[in-house]
């Protein structure tokens, strides 16, 4: 996905890490990074990247104003890990409905405590790897036993996030996914994602009825669509581009609540929709995965300037 640079990151413990310092935000942990060159925020609860920047520039991520920060509760922006189940648990197929107990959209990842495995810090690069167990610990939510682990990578290039799920089960393991990649822009009627012409998409507010995309898509009100493409895309907003390239994905979300939807979100500001996009890289609606015993699937993207 990413380049890689000539020296790999070299693991190190806690209290030898140069660039990676414990924090509380709220009442969550969270390790954040001040590299020279690159700043970034990961929250343990959700496994959640709520910032990167490289150094003098801008959060690359929207996070909401009203974001609370509180053990359980899910962190509005950023990038939140929708998994085992993205979205609605009754929309999905039938080998995923048959294991959710859970009616909540997008798992219970994001509002689990991810366990930290490994700080990885060079020169030129950070790498964070956290590790969730799915075992008998969720079994009032779900049916099922997997091992999810998620490798973020900072750069001055940009940040790349990879999850990758590993089925401990005997049985084969049926889920869906996605890296809810929340994006910033300073005027939602000019912005635009370029790289889904042509492509299917399942439309959830048309009756979940299947159109043709034709050039970029535009916002003109609340959007939510489920492409069938895994193609690298392109978001250009007034302030610039950023590219996403995503591995292990052949199905993109593309979000925006809309205003009368906003109005209706939790911690989410009444015009916060004329200021973000969701651009997410997923295994959604027919592009679910499914696992035998001991294999495992990555998503990931990479996102970096255009």
């Amino acid at each position: 996905m990413a380049e890689s640079s000539n020296k790999p990151p070299v693991s190190v413990t806690p209290g030898q890490w140069s660039f990676t310092r414990w924090r509380t935000i709220g009442q969550l942990e969270a390790l954040e990074v001040h590299h020279p060159l690159f700043l970034a925020t990961i929250v343990l609860q959700g496994a959640q990247l709520t910032h990167f920047s490289p150094r003098e520039q801008n959060n690359w991520l929207w996070l909401s104003e009203l974001a609370r920060f509180q053990p359980g509760h899910a962190i509005r922006g950023g990038i939140p890990i929708c998994w085992p189940w993205f979205g609605d648990p009754a929309k999905n197929p039938p080998e995923i409905r048959k294991r959710t107990l859970n009616p909540a959209a997008h798992g219970f990842a994001r509002t689990a405590v991810w366990h930290l495995e490994d700080v990885r810090e060079s020169a030129h690069e950070v790498e964070i790897s956290l590790s969730l167990n799915a075992n008998n610990d969720f079994a009032d939510q779900w049916q099922g036993h997997a091992l999810a682990l998620v490798t973020f990578s900072f750069s001055v290039r940009g940040c790349q996030i990879a999850l990758t799920t590993t089925n401990l089960s005997r049985q084969p393991l049926a889920f869906s996914q996605a890296l809810h990649t929340y994006l910033p822009t300073t005027d939602i009627t000019r912005t635009r994602v370029l790289g889904l012409g042509n492509s299917q998409y399942m439309d959830t507010l048309k009756n979940w009825d299947y159109f043709c995309q034709e050039g970029p898509v535009y916002f003109d009100g609340e959007t939510d669509r489920i492409y069938e493409t895994g193609e690298p895309l392109t978001v250009v907003t007034p302030m610039g581009k950023r590219k996403l390239t995503p591995v292990g994905s052949d199905s993109t979300v593309v979000w925006n609540p809309g205003p009368v939807k906003a109005k209706h979100l939790s911690d989410f500001p009444d015009n916060g929709w004329q200021k973000m996009l969701c651009v997410e890289t997923a295994n959604a609606a027919g592009d679910y995965r499914v696992l035998n015993e001991g294999q495992s699937h990555t998503l990931g993207v990479f996102i970096g300037r255009a």
